[in-house]
């Protein structure tokens, strides 16, 4: 049975994809500090999952973590630029310090693929119709710029006996068991159903898009796919590149004509659109779900998370929960 340590395995994307590698029969080890909790794996009654709290900073813990793995997905960081911005310092600390102590344990490690979430985010602003893996990365923030930074750590220090890629997902949307409200399609979708009203900064940026349970098969794919596909590999996996505006009006078409869009100047100029062909040539993975799929899942499942303004609770927006544990 293959066995897969998922660090950081407790959050958005790891909430969901953990189950999927049970249900795809592998042992599955979350190694995270579950500062937003573990209470969505509770009806996993799985003897083949195991939960490790710990800090990817700690050697020790990243070393018992690592033992008898056979594979590696790293999702763990401080998420999204507003997070990292709330204390730069610890994010440094998680995002990129540790990086390269890490990467010394895996080389001696018995791992014998590993799979590194990056993000679009590193391409920065940018004039070309469509955003290939070939080109120059421009990060414009510390998240990004770290994102990078680990990306070149990996591809030249990784050792060759163990199959690595790097991948770089567009902005994540949908349910999780881990829900946030903090990411773009999320956000407008939540505004819609609890206020009838949808508040869009700027409007004309471009924002790459992917549904989580697409990121989700993503991953799984790459487990299953040849090693000399996407060995030292780098992929965009995203699907429709739409304007903030464009995912406005599509959240209005999904929850209801009368939800009003206002629309506020920002200085928030992020903008680029990401060609994902080349995963969808090297191992045949493609996206599924639509963005009005992603927003109408939501929309189901929504009163499930009982919470009068999932904007402002702690549960679903990252940076709020960081400030409650005072790691600001």
């Amino acid at each position: 049975m293959e066995k897969v340590l998922v660090i950081g395995g407790a959050g958005y994307v790891g909430s969901q994809l953990v189950p999927s590698l049970l249900e795809s029969g592998r042992f599955v080890r979350v190694f995270d500090t579950f500062w937003y909790g573990h209470n969505h794996f509770q009806h996993l009654a799985d003897k083949n999952l195991q939960l490790i709290q710990g800090d990817i900073r700690n050697i020790i813990q990243l070393r018992s973590a690592l033992e008898s793995i056979d594979v590696v997905i790293h999702l763990a960081c401080v998420s999204n630029d507003p997070s990292f911005d709330l204390n730069p310092a610890l994010g440094k600390t998680i995002n990129l310090d540790c990086f390269p102590p890490f990467i010394d344990l895996l080389n001696k490690s018995s791992v014998t693929r590993f799979i590194y979430a990056s993000s679009s985010s590193v391409y920065g602003i940018r004039e070309e119709l469509t955003v290939s893996e070939n080109l120059e990365l421009k990060p414009l923030t510390d998240y990004s710029k770290y994102k990078a930074m680990c990306e070149a750590i990996l591809l030249n220090e990784v050792s060759d006996n163990i199959i690595s890629t790097v991948v770089r997902p567009a902005t994540i949307c949908g349910f999780s068991l881990r829900q946030r409200f903090d990411l773009v399609v999320n956000i407008l979708t939540a505004q819609a159903i609890r206020f009838r009203q949808i508040k869009v900064f700027g409007g004309s940026q471009y924002r790459p898009n992917l549904d989580i349970r697409d990121m989700v098969d993503a991953y799984l794919a790459l487990l299953d796919s040849n090693p000399s596909s996407i060995h030292k590999e780098v992929f965009n996996i995203g699907s429709k590149n739409l304007k903030v505006d464009e995912i406005a009006l599509a959240v209005q078409a999904e929850i209801g004509s009368d939800i009003e869009i206002m629309v506020e100047e920002t200085n928030d100029l992020r903008s680029y659109r990401i060609d994902s062909t080349k995963i969808s040539k090297a191992i045949g993975f493609t996206p599924k779900f639509s963005i009005n799929e992603s927003i109408s899942n939501l929309r189901d499942n929504f009163y499930k998370f009982n919470s009068l303004n999932p904007l402002t609770d702690s549960k679903f927006v990252n940076i709020l929960r960081m400030k409650e544990l005072n790691l600001g």
